[in-house]
């Protein structure tokens, strides 16, 4: 093979934009009318722009627009002919809308990942299993309202949380809310829309009795921990086997949440499984409106839920969320779904690439060589044959030039 067959005639950044259709661009700027008033730095602009600074991790509005200059070159090949300057992207960040750039991403979402078989017809588990959580997103500034007390010299930094609904199947979010790091988790869950049939599992922060009445009779299956001030009689024991006890499992209860005396607060019947975690030696309180799984089933299932930790994890770490371009909430959340989209440009690379790379390994070569003219998908699937024919400069040639 031809060492130069890994060549391409276009960047790796081109070819990660490549899985952004223009039309949906296109469509979404003109809905959110959010090239209304700008000459030169459109809405396609802003988003390259801001796409590469997640993948090079940029700190700053030089870093970006600097970076973008050594690279100028290769702009036509990004389908850009402008660079805007620091006070340009500044203006943007401010002042476009940003649920143009978050209805971006849940539209490529939908289009690579939206057309799955209907969790009511999948017989498989992890096909039906969804997980919420929220992940709070630190601030240094007081941009958006943070959490807690306020601390003695009377400065708080802000925060912003990303409230997510996540397909065990796909490790992916489906769907992203971004809200004030204050808001409450449990007012969130009327905005998540879930499939009859499908399982969902969330930590007991979200004890919201009425929204679980709701996915009950829907037929949603859940699965959670009981909070602890929650008020439930027993009306039920069921009983448990010796197998289910060297299991670590020590009670099966039908209960009734919901304070008796509190004629407004709404009741739910559910199953409480006390469980016992042999490695850690913690109690455990499942509760769920499933009462045919076995109970170690159940604890198996909230189990899954830590698969989200890993998903903000590797967001986190992967890229530029400590240091935004911005002091103003706008700025914050374009920063925020762009490092989502760029997330989810890399699932779909990691998923097509049709070998068992980490998605660690790949986000890494692609900000390492990310404006290099190499076939990408090629390389991913052959990476041991970029060196044949390969040849070793002549040491004694360089030498001459020394």
């Amino acid at each position: 093979m031809d060492k130069n067959s890994f060549l391409t005639g276009q960047p790796i950044f081109t070819q990660l934009l490549n899985f952004i259709p223009r039309g949906i661009v296109a469509k979404l700027a003109a809905e959110y009318r959010t090239d209304r008033y700008y000459k030169k730095f459109r809405t396609y602009d802003h988003l390259v722009t801001m796409l590469y600074t997640s993948f090079h991790g940029c700190n700053s509005l030089r870093e970006v627009t600097t970076g973008m200059l050594v690279a100028f070159n290769k702009l036509n090949h990004l389908g850009l002919h402008y660079i805007p300057r620091r006070s340009t992207l500044a203006d943007a960040n401010s002042v476009r809308n940003e649920e143009f750039f978050g209805k971006l991403y849940h539209e490529l979402y939908k289009y690579y990942y939206g057309n799955l078989p209907d969790s009511r017809l999948s017989k498989d588990l992890q096909d039906r299993l969804y997980i919420i959580d929220s992940t709070t997103i630190k601030l240094f500034s007081s941009v958006m309202e943070g959490l807690g007390r306020k601390p003695v010299t009377g400065k708080q930094k802000g925060g912003a949380k990303a409230h997510v609904l996540m397909k065990s199947d796909e490790d992916l979010p489906c769907y992203i809310l971004i809200t004030h790091a204050c808001k409450n988790d449990k007012v969130i869950l009327d905005k998540f829309r879930l499939e009859p049939g499908s399982i969902v599992v969330f930590d007991r922060a979200y004890n919201n009795f009425k929204k679980l009445a709701e996915w009950k009779k829907q037929g949603v299956i859940w699965v959670t921990r009981l909070w602890k001030a929650t008020s439930h009689e027993i009306l039920e024991r069921m009983p448990v086997t010796e197998e289910q006890q060297k299991n670590g499992v020590i009670a099966d209860e039908k209960i009734r949440m919901g304070r008796p005396s509190n004629k407004q607060t709404t009741k739910v019947k559910a199953r409480k499984i006390t469980y016992l975690d042999a490695a850690t030696n913690r109690m455990f309180e499942f509760v769920t409106n499933n009462m045919k799984m076995t109970p170690s089933q159940i604890a198996s299932i909230y189990k899954r839920r830590w698969q989200i930790e890993m998903l903000f994890k590797r967001i986190k770490q992967s890229y530029q969320l400590k240091y935004f371009l911005g002091d103003n909430e706008n700025a914050v959340k374009i920063q925020i779904w762009c490092a989502l989209i760029t997330d989810l440009l890399v699932k779909i690379v990691k998923d097509k690439a049709g070998k068992k790379w980490s998605y660690a390994n790949i986000a890494s070569m692609i900000r390492l060589h990310l404006m290099s003219y190499v076939n990408l998908f090629r390389f991913l699937r052959n990476p041991e044959k970029a060196l044949v024919n390969y040849t070793t400069p002549n040491t004694d040639q360089l030498m001459l030039y020394g």
